[in-house]
């Protein structure tokens, strides 16, 4: 994993992190944010993920650290849309049936937490395939991956690592499912055009959790909450990504190349007991907002610190809302 200095403004956007195994607690360094926190990618970094020719294969540093998604794990699972579950689970009872059973694919897998949270959800035999650049975080998503379905069925995964240069249907042909989590929002246009294009064609149904929906709140309020989430927001639009418009990106992607695509909040709702993830997202989501526009610097850093002080007494909440979508697309030589 790589380091990063400080801004001069204050902006903690990575610096430093725990060593491997080891969660960053809500007492350390205010100045330290674990690599991920500050959701928005920085300039010059693409996602974990790439779904377009990128040319020449170039090593890019790791943007997420297994300690940040081992701290967001819990959050995230309170948080996915379980209602979302019933109408996959009809779609993928009317799939064609695949000898070995449901083969999923998971982009951008990170550590492995969207099988965990859903594997054991589904009936029957499955089969995960596993993409993420970071061979690092492919080796914990392969030895932490569940074992057994929701009816006691085997569970057996494979691990990819690599860009993905072009995504096609064939690339996902077997597959009776994608997902991925917190993975549109650090996606361009056409990239999502070319994530619904491939699913669609592939006629595979999929399950796009937890992109960022750029509404922030907190309990108590504070005057100046409203300007750190508009810079936060313009900070993860930089470069073309789409930060907070991803998922009406998505929904009309998908609905161009004819999927029926249904959308739920899935809100992380945070505070004194989760404390350790509480303090690593604000310390984040404030230094990406300076980083945006530095004449906050002096405000947020204040802002900051009462914010962290009011965590650490048990008075901060926060609810940062996220959105899970599920597109259905027409089965081959179906309908949807």
């Amino acid at each position: 994993m790589t380091k990063s200095t400080t801004s001069a403004q204050g902006a903690a956007m990575i610096p430093s992190q725990p060593g491997p195994g080891r969660t960053a607690s809500a007492g350390q360094d205010e100045d330290t944010v674990i690599p991920g926190a500050g959701p928005a990618p920085r300039p010059g970094e693409r996602p974990t993920l790439r779904l377009r020719d990128g040319g020449a294969q170039q090593e890019e540093p790791p943007r997420y650290a297994p300690e940040w998604l081992e701290l967001r794990e819990a959050a995230d699972a309170s948080a996915r849309a379980g209602e979302l579950l019933d109408p996959l689970r009809i779609r993928l009872a009317n799939l064609p049936g695949r000898p070995g059973g449901l083969v999923v694919h998971d982009l951008g897998c990170g550590t492995g937490s969207m099988g965990r949270w859903l594997a054991p959800r589904l009936d029957g035999p499955q089969h995960w395939v596993l993409h993420d650049r970071d061979p690092y975080l492919l080796h914990f998503a392969a030895a932490a991956s569940p074992r057994a379905a929701a009816d006691g069925s085997r569970v057996t995964v494979e691990t990819r690592r690599g860009d993905v240069a072009r995504l096609t249907p064939d690339a996902l042909t077997g597959a009776g499912l994608v997902t991925a989590s917190a993975l549109l929002d650090v996606l361009t246009r056409e990239e999502v055009d070319t994530l619904a294009a491939a699913c669609t064609g592939a006629g595979c149904p999929a399950l796009l959790t937890l992109s960022v929906a750029g509404r922030v709140e907190f309990t108590p309020a504070d005057p100046l909450d409203a300007e750190l989430t508009a810079a936060f927001n313009d900070h993860q639009r930089r470069t073309g990504l789409l930060g907070p418009d991803a998922v009406t990106a998505a929904c009309e992607a998908f609905a161009a190349h004819g999927a029926t695509v249904h959308v739920r909040p899935s809100p992380w709702r945070l505070g004194p007991d989760a404390a350790a993830l509480t303090a690593q997202w604000l310390r984040g989501w404030v230094g990406a907002a300076v980083e945006q526009r530095p004449e906050l610097a002096d405000r947020a850093q204040k802002y900051l610190a009462a914010r962290l002080a009011a965590l650490a007494a048990g008075e901060l909440r926060v609810t940062v809302h996220h959105s899970d979508l599920l597109a259905l697309s027409r089965p081959r030589g179906g309908t949807a």
